[in-house]
């Protein structure tokens, strides 16, 4: 199995790869463990929680937390750890989380995959209803409630800030890498 993390960041296009870690409808969340070159089971969520779509990171990243850059999936199917998508970003919903007292940026990138009927339409993530985006930052905080981890919601941008924090974090990356 190849090491996810350091897969290409885009494709020739400019499009972003994306690695699925966990698939939509999960009621655990699944990581690539770089060590084991697997995936393993992190965390199960709430009770009755479920991931509302796929959800992976952006290979050869390194966003504020540390971690590979997040990338949540917007599309109709569900598919399974290990799967590469190539997406067009669509958004940020910029975060700061607190560990420990300790405040972090944890942004999440919205994607869609080019070969989705659904998605094909969805240009911004600014476009899904007010009541979509309220239940998104909602699954986000109760993800982490039993971390202990608080998140303060800062806001939603598109696609422009999206693509950026994928370049500058693919950046961050490069430079870690040296």
């Amino acid at each position: 199995m190849p090491n996810f993390f350091n897969l290409p960041t885009f494709t020739d296009a400019r499009d972003v790869h994306v690695v699925i870690e966990t698939p939509r409808g999960s009621h655990v969340k699944f990581a690539y463990d770089a060590k084991l070159k697997t995936f393993v089971l992190r965390k199960s969520l709430l009770t009755g929680l479920t991931y509302p779509h796929d959800w992976g990171f952006a290979p050869s990243t390194t966003a504020d937390d540390g971690d590979p850059l997040d990338v949540m999936v917007i599309h109709d199917g569900t598919t399974f750890p290990g799967v590469v998508v190539i997406c067009r970003p669509i958004g940020i919903l910029r975060i700061e989380q607190k560990s420990k007292n300790k405040p972090e940026r944890n942004d999440r990138v919205f994607a869609v995959p080019l070969r989705s009927h659904s998605g094909n339409a969805l240009k911004d993530v600014r476009d899904l209803t007010k009541p979509i985006q309220d239940e998104l930052e909602k699954f986000f905080i109760a993800t982490e409630e039993l971390e202990d981890k608080k998140l303060k919601i800062l806001g939603w941008e598109g696609p422009g800030p999206a693509l950026s924090a994928v370049v500058q974090a693919a950046k961050s990356f490069a430079k870690n890498k040296e």
